[in-house]
Protein backbone atom coordinates (compact mmCIF):
# COMPACT_ATOMS: atom_id res chain seq x y z
CA UNK A 1 0.00 0.00 0.00
CA UNK A 2 1.35 3.64 -0.88
CA UNK A 3 1.97 5.80 1.36
CA UNK A 4 1.14 9.37 0.82
CA UNK A 5 2.65 13.15 1.88
CA UNK A 6 -0.06 14.70 4.07
CA UNK A 7 -1.04 17.53 1.95
CA UNK A 8 -1.91 15.74 -1.33
CA UNK A 9 -4.90 14.23 -3.16
CA UNK A 10 -6.02 11.21 -3.37
CA UNK A 11 -8.42 10.09 -6.44
CA UNK A 12 -11.17 6.93 -5.90
CA UNK A 13 -13.68 5.95 -8.31
CA UNK A 14 -16.57 4.27 -7.16
CA UNK A 15 -17.64 1.11 -9.52
CA UNK A 16 -20.77 -0.52 -8.92
CA UNK A 17 -22.00 -2.91 -11.25
CA UNK A 18 -25.80 -2.80 -11.14
CA UNK A 19 -27.58 -0.05 -13.56
CA UNK A 20 -31.25 -0.46 -14.43
CA UNK A 21 -30.74 1.40 -18.39
CA UNK A 22 -27.31 -0.58 -19.26
CA UNK A 23 -26.51 -3.50 -16.80
CA UNK A 24 -22.56 -4.15 -16.30
CA UNK A 25 -21.96 -0.77 -18.48
CA UNK A 26 -18.47 -0.67 -16.54
CA UNK A 27 -17.40 -3.82 -18.13
CA UNK A 28 -18.28 -3.26 -21.83
CA UNK A 29 -14.97 -3.56 -23.82
CA UNK A 30 -16.30 -2.99 -27.86
CA UNK A 31 -13.19 -0.56 -28.02
CA UNK A 32 -10.53 -3.68 -26.85
CA UNK A 33 -10.58 -2.32 -23.33
CA UNK A 34 -13.09 -1.84 -20.52
CA UNK A 35 -15.44 1.50 -19.90
CA UNK A 36 -13.79 1.15 -16.56
CA UNK A 37 -10.19 1.07 -17.81
CA UNK A 38 -11.17 3.95 -20.31
CA UNK A 39 -12.02 6.64 -17.48
CA UNK A 40 -8.87 5.02 -14.82
CA UNK A 41 -6.22 5.81 -18.01
CA UNK A 42 -7.95 9.10 -18.42
CA UNK A 43 -7.74 9.54 -14.46
CA UNK A 44 -3.83 8.57 -14.50
CA UNK A 45 -2.97 11.60 -17.05
CA UNK A 46 -4.48 14.03 -14.40
CA UNK A 47 -1.16 15.72 -13.01
CA UNK A 48 -2.36 15.92 -9.60
CA UNK A 49 -3.69 13.11 -7.30
CA UNK A 50 -1.04 10.78 -6.46
CA UNK A 51 -3.04 7.87 -6.25
CA UNK A 52 -6.15 6.49 -8.57
CA UNK A 53 -7.62 3.63 -6.86
CA UNK A 54 -10.82 2.03 -7.62
CA UNK A 55 -13.35 1.08 -4.86
CA UNK A 56 -16.13 -1.52 -5.49
CA UNK A 57 -18.33 -4.60 -3.84
CA UNK A 58 -18.25 -6.73 -7.11
CA UNK A 59 -15.51 -8.96 -7.80
CA UNK A 60 -15.94 -9.27 -11.29
CA UNK A 61 -15.22 -5.50 -11.43
CA UNK A 62 -12.43 -6.08 -8.60
CA UNK A 63 -10.81 -8.36 -11.09
CA UNK A 64 -10.90 -6.25 -13.81
CA UNK A 65 -9.70 -3.37 -12.15
CA UNK A 66 -6.72 -5.73 -11.30
CA UNK A 67 -6.27 -6.89 -14.60
CA UNK A 68 -5.35 -3.55 -15.93
CA UNK A 69 -3.22 -2.13 -13.16
CA UNK A 70 -5.39 -0.42 -10.60
CA UNK A 71 -5.20 -0.82 -7.13
CA UNK A 72 -8.94 -1.76 -5.55
CA UNK A 73 -10.52 -1.53 -2.46
CA UNK A 74 -13.86 -3.61 -1.41
CA UNK A 75 -16.48 -2.21 -0.13
CA UNK A 76 -19.49 -2.82 1.27
CA UNK A 77 -22.53 -3.76 -1.00
CA UNK A 78 -24.76 -1.65 1.16
CA UNK A 79 -23.10 1.96 0.15
CA UNK A 80 -25.71 4.16 -0.50
CA UNK A 81 -24.32 6.46 -3.09
CA UNK A 82 -20.82 6.60 -4.59
CA UNK A 83 -20.13 9.58 -1.93
CA UNK A 84 -20.62 6.65 0.72
CA UNK A 85 -18.57 4.30 -1.11
CA UNK A 86 -15.56 6.55 -1.92
CA UNK A 87 -15.65 7.09 2.18
CA UNK A 88 -15.72 3.91 2.89
CA UNK A 89 -12.28 3.56 0.88
CA UNK A 90 -10.91 6.33 2.23
CA UNK A 91 -11.18 5.01 5.57
CA UNK A 92 -9.19 1.97 4.82
CA UNK A 93 -6.45 4.13 3.03
CA UNK A 94 -3.19 6.50 3.64
CA UNK A 95 -4.36 9.70 4.57
CA UNK A 96 -4.67 12.52 1.80
CA UNK A 97 -5.93 16.12 2.14
CA UNK A 98 -8.41 16.02 -0.25
CA UNK A 99 -10.17 12.87 -1.99
CA UNK A 100 -11.49 13.14 -5.82
CA UNK A 101 -14.68 11.35 -6.05
CA UNK A 102 -14.74 10.15 -10.49
CA UNK A 103 -17.23 8.11 -11.90
CA UNK A 104 -16.45 4.69 -13.10
CA UNK A 105 -18.52 5.66 -16.49
CA UNK A 106 -16.67 8.82 -17.74
CA UNK A 107 -14.22 7.25 -20.03
CA UNK A 108 -13.87 10.43 -21.84
CA UNK A 109 -12.96 12.65 -18.47
CA UNK A 110 -10.66 15.51 -19.95
CA UNK A 111 -7.48 14.82 -17.27
CA UNK A 112 -7.38 19.54 -16.81
CA UNK A 113 -10.44 19.90 -15.82
CA UNK A 114 -9.62 17.23 -12.61
CA UNK A 115 -6.21 19.17 -11.85
CA UNK A 116 -8.63 22.40 -12.30
CA UNK A 117 -10.84 20.75 -9.93
CA UNK A 118 -8.21 19.95 -7.28
CA UNK A 119 -6.56 23.51 -7.70
CA UNK A 120 -9.84 24.93 -7.27
CA UNK A 121 -10.11 23.42 -3.94
CA UNK A 122 -6.01 23.98 -2.94
CA UNK A 123 -6.96 27.77 -3.69
CA UNK A 124 -10.02 28.08 -1.56
CA UNK A 125 -8.85 26.97 2.21
CA UNK A 126 -12.44 27.99 2.96
CA UNK A 127 -14.06 25.76 1.01
CA UNK A 128 -14.71 22.29 1.93
CA UNK A 129 -15.60 20.50 -1.25
CA UNK A 130 -15.08 21.69 -5.44
CA UNK A 131 -16.92 20.46 -8.01
CA UNK A 132 -16.96 21.84 -11.82
CA UNK A 133 -19.65 23.39 -14.15
CA UNK A 134 -19.70 24.44 -17.85
CA UNK A 135 -22.26 26.93 -19.95
CA UNK A 136 -25.47 26.08 -20.80
CA UNK A 137 -26.18 27.55 -24.46
CA UNK A 138 -29.29 25.24 -25.08
CA UNK A 139 -32.48 25.80 -24.27
CA UNK A 140 -33.62 22.36 -24.48
CA UNK A 141 -30.46 21.08 -21.83
CA UNK A 142 -31.50 24.14 -19.37
CA UNK A 143 -35.34 22.83 -19.31
CA UNK A 144 -34.09 19.13 -18.81
CA UNK A 145 -34.54 17.56 -15.28
CA UNK A 146 -31.66 15.02 -16.40
CA UNK A 147 -29.31 18.47 -16.52
CA UNK A 148 -28.55 19.43 -13.17
CA UNK A 149 -28.01 23.42 -13.16
CA UNK A 150 -25.90 25.16 -10.81
CA UNK A 151 -25.77 28.78 -9.37
CA UNK A 152 -22.73 30.03 -7.53
CA UNK A 153 -21.98 33.52 -6.56
CA UNK A 154 -19.23 35.81 -7.87
CA UNK A 155 -16.30 34.42 -5.85
CA UNK A 156 -16.94 30.79 -7.38
CA UNK A 157 -18.80 29.64 -4.18
CA UNK A 158 -22.43 27.44 -5.13
CA UNK A 159 -25.60 29.30 -3.97
CA UNK A 160 -27.91 26.19 -5.22
CA UNK A 161 -28.17 22.99 -7.48
CA UNK A 162 -31.08 21.96 -9.55
CA UNK A 163 -33.12 19.90 -11.92
CA UNK A 164 -35.47 23.38 -12.72
CA UNK A 165 -34.06 26.17 -14.70
CA UNK A 166 -32.04 28.25 -12.56
CA UNK A 167 -32.08 31.12 -12.19
CA UNK A 168 -35.56 31.11 -13.87
CA UNK A 169 -35.68 33.44 -16.01
CA UNK A 170 -39.24 35.95 -15.60
CA UNK A 171 -39.48 36.86 -19.42
CA UNK A 172 -37.58 34.61 -21.93
CA UNK A 173 -34.95 36.28 -24.17
CA UNK A 174 -33.05 33.94 -26.73
CA UNK A 175 -29.95 36.37 -25.92
CA UNK A 176 -29.95 34.99 -22.41
CA UNK A 177 -28.24 31.84 -23.92
CA UNK A 178 -25.76 33.52 -25.47
CA UNK A 179 -24.69 36.21 -22.53
CA UNK A 180 -21.25 36.32 -21.78
CA UNK A 181 -20.27 35.80 -19.21
CA UNK A 182 -22.56 32.64 -19.79
CA UNK A 183 -26.14 32.91 -17.54
CA UNK A 184 -26.75 29.41 -16.96
CA UNK A 185 -24.41 26.33 -15.85
CA UNK A 186 -24.75 22.55 -15.91
CA UNK A 187 -23.15 20.40 -13.03
CA UNK A 188 -20.69 18.28 -14.00
CA UNK A 189 -20.61 14.78 -11.31
CA UNK A 190 -17.18 15.30 -10.47
CA UNK A 191 -16.11 15.55 -6.76
CA UNK A 192 -13.14 16.65 -4.40
CA UNK A 193 -13.49 16.64 -1.19
CA UNK A 194 -11.21 17.75 1.88
CA UNK A 195 -11.04 14.72 3.87
CA UNK A 196 -12.52 15.41 7.40
CA UNK A 197 -15.75 16.75 5.14
CA UNK A 198 -16.39 13.65 3.14
CA UNK A 199 -15.99 11.07 6.10
CA UNK A 200 -18.32 13.33 8.17
CA UNK A 201 -20.82 13.18 5.13
CA UNK A 202 -21.26 9.53 5.16
CA UNK A 203 -22.50 9.47 8.72
CA UNK A 204 -24.99 11.94 8.45
CA UNK A 205 -28.78 11.58 6.89
CA UNK A 206 -30.12 12.36 3.91
CA UNK A 207 -30.64 15.83 3.72
CA UNK A 208 -34.56 17.44 3.19
CA UNK A 209 -33.58 19.24 0.12
CA UNK A 210 -31.47 16.33 -0.99
CA UNK A 211 -34.59 14.33 -1.00
CA UNK A 212 -36.71 16.35 -2.93
CA UNK A 213 -34.43 16.85 -5.64
CA UNK A 214 -32.17 13.58 -5.56
CA UNK A 215 -29.08 15.24 -5.78
CA UNK A 216 -26.71 14.64 -2.51
CA UNK A 217 -24.35 17.34 -2.93
CA UNK A 218 -27.27 19.80 -1.56
CA UNK A 219 -26.72 18.13 1.67
CA UNK A 220 -23.29 20.16 1.91
CA UNK A 221 -25.36 22.85 1.17
CA UNK A 222 -28.02 22.24 3.79
CA UNK A 223 -25.06 22.29 6.53
CA UNK A 224 -23.90 25.38 5.70
CA UNK A 225 -20.43 24.18 4.36
CA UNK A 226 -19.06 25.95 0.97
CA UNK A 227 -18.79 24.21 -2.51
CA UNK A 228 -16.44 25.90 -4.96
CA UNK A 229 -17.84 25.72 -8.55
CA UNK A 230 -14.77 25.91 -11.20
CA UNK A 231 -15.31 26.48 -14.75
CA UNK A 232 -14.81 23.39 -17.17
CA UNK A 233 -15.00 23.86 -21.31
CA UNK A 234 -17.09 21.34 -21.76
CA UNK A 235 -19.33 18.55 -19.86
CA UNK A 236 -18.18 15.00 -19.38
CA UNK A 237 -19.88 12.68 -21.56
CA UNK A 238 -20.85 9.81 -19.32
CA UNK A 239 -22.28 6.08 -19.87
CA UNK A 240 -25.92 5.93 -18.72
CA UNK A 241 -27.19 4.09 -21.90
CA UNK A 242 -27.18 1.86 -24.92
CA UNK A 243 -27.36 5.06 -26.70
CA UNK A 244 -24.61 6.72 -24.46
CA UNK A 245 -22.44 3.88 -25.41
CA UNK A 246 -22.84 3.96 -29.19
CA UNK A 247 -22.23 7.47 -29.29
CA UNK A 248 -18.90 6.96 -27.68
CA UNK A 249 -18.06 4.19 -30.02
CA UNK A 250 -18.81 6.59 -32.98
CA UNK A 251 -16.63 8.99 -31.14
CA UNK A 252 -13.65 6.65 -30.98
CA UNK A 253 -13.74 5.18 -34.58
CA UNK A 254 -14.07 8.28 -35.21
CA UNK A 255 -10.56 9.29 -34.02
Amino acid sequence: MPTFPAKTCLLVIPARRRSTRLPDKLLLRETGKTVLEHTFDAACQAQLPAQVVIATDDQDIASEARRFGSQVVMTSPDCPSGTDRVAEAVRQLPPAEIVVNLQGDEPEINPAAIDRLIESLQDNPASGMATLATPIRERSLLEDPACVKVVFDTAGRALYFSRSPIPYPREWHDELLTASPAMFHQHIGIYAYRRELLLRLATLPTGQLERIENLEQLRVLELGETIQVALADEPTRGIDTPADYAAFLRRRRAG
